[in-house]
């Protein structure tokens, strides 16, 4: 990757969009840093204490947390784009759109744009309505009133404005930029927290000393998982496809052989977060509007994050998800199609059904164990640093998630794929000249 890096930097045109997807993300930082008036960061700390809220913080990058201007982060965007992607499965017409090539996708990222603003507004309410306690009133008119209305709206529009702009970021880099935006912005947002989290578990070595073996075994099992998810992420099978000989004119085509990957892991961290969002979405609504409610304490004592209920389900739904997820990655019917049109076969199977039979064969068996291989890393990691947190007195729960872990490795996977690839258009439009 460092190689990758290098070569990248020498190349004028790749490192001016390395340079600017650098500054964006500079100024997505900074913007994690501008205090939103009228919203007391040291009361939003306390109501943010429990593992729950805080997934939500680390993910935002310890801006929710602080009460500043991108405390919504891009978490209404991926809302939306996850909403719109099981919309466009049940909504004929979003289907339709989705098959109409770029102009059909263009209209439904604007769609995705809108519901993911109304979705902000729904979640900047959600923020004031639930944690009204850490508003204050900026204007001296309001000091004798019940509530500070006016401020209270003041920051609505203030946590929407802060949520379009991030959305509007991660779109600039996807556009000018390298890889994707949203995840660039996830994994500037979760490394963060991890880092701000290790600094004050390296605090707590001044208070007790022996807590640096437990910081030490956090960092190796942390690389352990690393490593065992870039294998994982990496590992693929490959079925073969012969192209038979084709005489046009006076040339011959085909003959050749090549492969088909199928990736172990082809559905990536979206299984995941598919199936956190669906399990946490209750609990947030809960949080936000009625925290102090029965209801609100039963579901957390019975099915909120952290019990056996919770982790059961997150297994469930993220077999489900990895099989829904696999479908949308990879139609076997086209494939199939796509093979035989081109006068393509695979060795010992026929064309036609059987082909797409047989893809679909392979595709269910390295989907179930890609599931597999995502349960282990949604629920081992978080039952070790547990353990290794000395009873919750190191923030080791909070540094990284299982769907942090698989976000950093994917998104650093991702961003060397896009240097090489684009390294290799460099390469090959110097050819053409």
């Amino acid at each position: 990757m460092f190689e990758t890096l290098k070569n990248a930097l020498k190349t004028k045109e790749i490192r001016i969009k390395i340079i600017l997807t650098l500054l964006m993300l500079l100024v997505y930082r900074i913007g994690c840093y501008i205090p939103v008036p009228g919203l007391s960061s040291d009361t939003m700390e306390k109501l943010l204490s429990d593992d729950f809220l805080g997934i939500l913080t680390m993910i935002t990058g310890g801006s929710l947390q602080s009460a500043t201007l991108f405390s919504l982060g891009i978490l209404p965007f991926i809302n939306a784009f996850i909403i719109m992607q099981l919309l466009t499965l049940v909504i004929p017409k979003l289907e339709k759109l989705s098959k109409e090539g770029d102009a059909g996708r263009r209209k439904i990222t604007q769609i995705t744009r809108y519901f993911a603003l109304v979705l902000a507004a729904i979640q900047a309410i959600g923020v004031i309505v639930g944690w009204k306690e850490a508003v204050y009133p900026v204007f001296s008119f309001e000091s004798s009133w019940q509530l500070p209305y006016l401020t209270m709206a003041c920051i609505i529009i203030i946590l929407m404005a802060g949520s379009t702009m991030v959305m509007w970021l991660g779109e600039r880099i996807t556009e000018y930029g390298v890889g994707n935006g949203t995840s660039l912005i996830i994994f500037i947002g979760i490394l963060s927290t991890a880092g701000t989290t290790m600094a004050t578990a390296f605090k707590m070595v001044g208070q007790e000393w022996t807590y640096i073996w437990n910081i030490i075994g956090f960092i190796l099992i942390v690389f352990a998982i690393f490593a065992f998810i870039v294998f994982m992420d990496l590992a693929e099978r490959r079925v073969a496809v012969q192209y038979s000989k084709q005489i046009k004119g006076n040339k011959m085509y085909g003959g050749q052989t090549t492969y088909i990957p199928i990736r172990v892991n082809g559905s990536g961290v979206m299984p995941i977060i598919f199936a956190t969002s669906l399990l946490m979405f209750p609990q947030m609504i809960m949080a936000l509007f009625a925290p102090q409610s029965e209801a609100y304490a039963w579901y957390s004592q019975h099915m909120g994050s952290g019990t056996w209920v919770y982790y059961v389900l997150l297994a469930l739904f993220i077999l489900f998800f990895s099989y829904f997820y696999a479908q949308i990655q990879f139609n076997p019917e086209d494939v199939s199609r796509n093979i035989q049109q081109y006068g393509g076969f695979i060795p010992g199977i026929r064309a036609g059904k059987p082909t797409s039979d047989f893809l679909k064969k392979i595709s269910n068996r390295i989907t179930l164990f890609g599931a597999f291989f995502l349960m282990v890393v949604a629920l081992v990691p978080t039952f070790i640093f547990q353990a290794l947190s000395a009873g919750g007195t190191l923030p080791f729960n909070s540094a990284f998630s299982a769907t942090g872990l698989l976000i950093v490795v994917s998104v650093a996977l991702e961003f060397n794929k896009q240097l090489e690839s684009q390294i290799m258009m460099k390469h090959y439009k110097g050819f053409l000249k």
